[in-house]
């Protein structure tokens, strides 16, 4: 059987360590907040680039009435590419990323 200074120990562990772990879920709720700000902020932008894809999507089923370079000439498989970037922060790799995937691609 353990002594009750074993039992003072172990209390004391389960008492640090309830700490610890309600630290550790604060820490986690702040950036859960953080993250669910950030995808209400980005809102506007995805509802405005899905506006802007409907219009290009609308032009080149247009049929003549859309540029040539977004409809091509059918004879080949030359395919519109759009890339977007960001332009806040800091942000150079990941332009430089989506770039080098577009070149890829």
């Amino acid at each position: 059987m353990p002594s009750l200074k074993d039992l003072r120990n172990r209390i004391a562990s389960v008492k640090a360590t309830q700490k610890i772990t309600k630290a550790m879920q604060m820490v986690a709720a702040a950036k859960l907040r953080r993250a669910q700000e950030a995808a209400e902020a980005a809102r506007p932008y995805s509802e405005r680039m899905g506006a802007v894809l409907a219009n290009i999507t609308q032009a080149i089923g247009g049929g003549g009435e859309a540029p040539a370079l977004m409809t091509g000439t059918g004879k080949d498989d030359v395919h519109l590419l759009v890339v977007c970037t960001a332009e806040r922060g800091l942000c150079g790799g990941f332009n430089s990323q989506i770039a080098r995937l577009a070149r890829d691609h």
